[in-house]
């Protein structure tokens, strides 16, 4: 894929989706990292209806480490690894007081000391909190860079390198975002919406003839 089919594609998923962002629902930084911490093999609407009970009752690093981690269990037991997840939220929170008074860091080294935060939620931190262009490789981008050949790798790191080092520049601050969306409702996993896609002749994925065909179709009618 060359650079101007890149920016062919950003340029389209822009106008496509006019307002790229996270779909966690939060109202402060502190909120989004624990929403980015318990979304980890777990799906945005599951966390949303966790953390919307959860904030309403704690939602600084003070008012959760008071619930202590029976508390803390009982408002995100819903969500998958629900146990782990509580006692890394309540470590970072103790990190958070200790050595942040009590506020989010805007460095990788910083985030990815705290416990539960690894390269991909400081990535997220990063490029939704503090504004940074940086790329948080999920499933969604690591399936779309593979399958439409826009960032190839065979780990995950490898694929966010090659998005780094390929996307348009006045596209990558909202980058992670639009891949995101994209992949979660146009180019999903089992069964991508082809006819429905706004960079179907742009892309390089080797299945996409039915689509097209499809969408060829649909114009004709």
């Amino acid at each position: 894929m060359n650079a101007k089919q890149r920016f062919e594609i950003f340029k389209r998923l822009s106008i496509a989706i006019p307002n790229p962002s996270t779909e966690l629902k939060h109202s402060s930084t502190f909120e989004l990292l624990i929403a980015v911490i318990l979304s980890a093999q777990s799906t945005d609407k599951g966390v949303n209806l966790a953390t919307e009970k959860l904030f309403a009752i704690a939602n600084t690093p003070e008012a959760i480490l008071a619930l202590g981690l029976i508390g803390l269990e009982q408002y995100i037991k819903t969500i998958g690894l629900y146990h782990a997840k509580a006692k890394n939220i309540l470590a970072t929170c103790q990190m958070l007081i200790a050595q942040h008074q009590s506020q989010v860091p805007n460095t990788r080294t910083a985030l990815e000391a705290l416990p539960g935060v690894g390269r991909k939620t400081a990535n997220v931190m990063l490029n939704t909190a503090f504004g940074q262009p940086t790329i948080a490789v999920d499933t969604h981008l690591f399936r779309l860079g593979n399958r439409i050949k826009l960032a190839t790798g065979k780990t995950v790191l490898e694929v966010e390198q090659k998005y780094i080092k390929t996307i348009p520049p006045e596209f990558m601050q909202d980058a992670h975002h639009l891949l995101i969306l994209h992949g979660r409702y146009t180019c999903t996993a089992r069964k991508p919406k082809c006819e429905q896609c706004c960079i179907v002749d742009l892309c390089e994925y080797p299945d996409k003839e039915l689509g097209i065909k499809n969408l060829y179709l649909q114009e004709k009618r």
